[in-house]
């Protein structure tokens, strides 16, 4: 991601923190653009949807998560949110 001045901000990817889960169980998750840790069963599957369709996002721009600007990258997470919760 870039700033207003077109200089690198170093984003490398979109983490996710669950930190509701209290079953014992520890859940990770990952793609080329998320990590994804810790949550309920619950918790756990609505940050996998948001990061798929994250992902998805910067796939269909053809850049990398690195590459992309502050105004993409907003329009990408208001697009992975859109139906949520």
């Amino acid at each position: 991601m870039k700033n207003e001045n077109g200089q690198p901000l170093g984003i490398k990817g979109l983490l996710g923190l669950g930190l509701d889960g209290t079953d014992g169980h520890v859940r990770i998750s990952r793609g080329p653009n998320f990590y994804l840790f810790g949550g309920s069963e619950t918790t756990h599957e609505k940050m996998q949807g948001f990061a798929v369709k994250f992902s998805e996002g910067v796939d269909e721009r053809g850049k990398r998560i690195e590459d992309l600007n502050k105004r993409e990258l907003e329009e990408i997470f208001e697009a992975a949110g859109e139906g949520e919760d």
